[in-house]
């Protein structure tokens, strides 16, 4: 069995108490990952194609506020 095959089945099982915790841990976890993996990306340039047009989207004033 997999790691993750694991992972699944001891959540399934867990009770309502550990599973909203669970659900709360592992919501804050995986915003941490991604937080670190956008500014990885910022950091490589690897945002920077959308960032210019996105920029130049709206200095040609086709943007609009929500």
């Amino acid at each position: 069995m997999t790691t993750v095959k694991s992972i699944e089945q001891a959540v399934a099982h867990l009770g309502p108490a550990d599973l909203a915790e669970f659900r709360r841990w592992f919501a804050e976890f995986d915003g941490t990952v991604w937080d670190a993996q956008i500014e990885a990306d910022a950091c490589t340039g690897k945002l920077d194609a959308w960032s210019h047009e996105a920029l130049s989207e709206h200095l040609a004033g086709k943007t609009s506020e929500v």
